[in-house]
């Protein structure tokens, strides 16, 4: 069965609640880039290597809100909460590309 653009998404999110960085390399491609209002990375190293060393709040939960799929151009868009146990830190809303089952930009914006 093929994962759908919303699974990936949904996989995506899991795999950072959980610390499955493994899982995460997984579904990001090798030339995937993240840009969010206060940084970007240019890899999936990069940006692994971050969440798995330097991210600033490592137990954290993403409350997905709404996920929406165009299936036509492979796009999917997220919009949610970061929780810190029942605190919201901030919302956020993500966009994500996708090719051949993996997602290869995420364009995010949190406020």
């Amino acid at each position: 069965m093929d994962t759908t653009g919303s699974q990936l998404v949904r996989r995506y999110y899991d795999a950072l609640d959980e610390h499955d960085y493994e899982a995460l390399e997984e579904i990001l491609a090798p030339t995937f880039v993240q840009r969010r209002p206060d940084r970007t990375f240019e890899d999936r190293a990069a940006f692994v290597q971050f969440m798995r060393e330097e991210r600033p709040n490592p137990d954290t939960e993403h409350d997905l809100l709404e996920v929406v799929e165009d299936e036509a151009s492979e796009r999917v868009a997220a919009r949610g909460r970061v929780l810190e146990g029942e605190r919201e830190l901030f919302e956020f809303a993500d966009f994500f590309a996708l090719e051949e089952g993996r997602i290869v930009r995420l364009d995010t914006y949190s406020r």
